[in-house]
C-alpha cells in the first residue's frame, strides 16, 4: 500500500514538470571606480559603448551618451551578440517583408493591364480564326462559281433563250404573213385576194 501512496504523491512532480531556458539577457553593472564599489548604470545584453583602456580585470568605457565608468573585463565581447543579431535580422526581415508588399503593390497595376490585354488578344485571335474560316469558306465558294461560269461560258440564260425563240416565232410568223400577201398581190395585179 505504501507504494502505491508513493507513486500518488509523486503524480504531481511529474505533471509540474515544464520547458525551461537559461537567459541570453546578461546584466552588468558600471562602477564610478576601477574597485567596482559603487554602481553607475546597469547594462544588458546587446548595448554598445567605446573601450578607452583596459586591464586584466577592469575596462574603462564610455556610452553613447558620454557617460564614462568600469566594469569587469571577464563579460565584454568584441562581437555583436546573438540577441542584437537576431533583433536586427528581424527589423531587416520586417523592412524587406514591407519593400516585398511595396513592390507587389506596385506590380498588380501592370499585371491587371497584361491580364487585360492578354484577354483582348485571346478575343482578337478568336475574331481571326473565324475570319479566316470565313475567308476560306468564300474561297471555295469562289472557286466552285468560277468552275460553273467556266462550264457554262458559252451558254445563254433559258430566259433569253425562250425570249429569242418566242421574238423569231412571232416575227417569223408576222414576215410569213407579209411574204404571203406580197406573192398574192404581185400574182392578181397588186390587189388583195382573201
Amino acid at each position: 500500500m505504501r507504494p502505491i501512496i508513493g507513486l500518488v504523491t509523486l503524480i504531481p512532480l511529474v505533471v509540474a514538470a515544464e520547458t525551461a531556458y537559461v537567459t541570453d539577457n546578461l546584466r552588468l553593472r558600471m562602477y564610478a571606480d576601477a574597485e567596482l564599489t559603487s554602481v553607475v548604470e546597469t547594462l544588458v545584453s546587446g548595448d554598445q559603448f567605446e573601450v578607452l583602456s583596459r586591464n586584466s580585470q577592469t575596462t574603462l568605457v564610455e556610452l553613447a551618451d558620454g557617460r564614462q565608468g568600469y566594469v569587469s573585463a571577464g563579460y565584454i565581447v568584441y562581437e555583436k551578440p546573438a540577441k542584437l543579431i537576431v533583433n536586427e535580422s528581424l527589423a531587416e526581415t520586417e523592412r524587406l517583408t514591407s519593400e516585398l508588399e511595396q513592390l507587389q503593390a506596385s506590380f498588380a497595376e501592370p499585371q491587371a493591364l497584361v491580364d487585360s490585354l492578354r484577354q483582348e488578344s485571346t478575343e482578337l485571335q478568336t475574331r481571326l480564326d473565324e475570319s479566316t474560316n470565313r475567308t476560306a469558306e468564300l474561297e471555295a465558294s469562289n472557286e466552285s462559281l468560277a468552275g460553273q461560269q467556266q462550264r457554262y461560258r458559252y451558254s445563254l440564260p433559258y430566259t433569253w433563250v425562250g425570249g429569242a425563240i418566242v421574238i423569231c416565232l412571232i416575227s417569223g410568223f408576222f414576215g410569213g404573213l407579209w411574204w404571203v400577201d406580197r406573192q398574192n398581190r404581185a400574182r392578181h395585179g397588186g390587189i388583195r385576194v382573201y
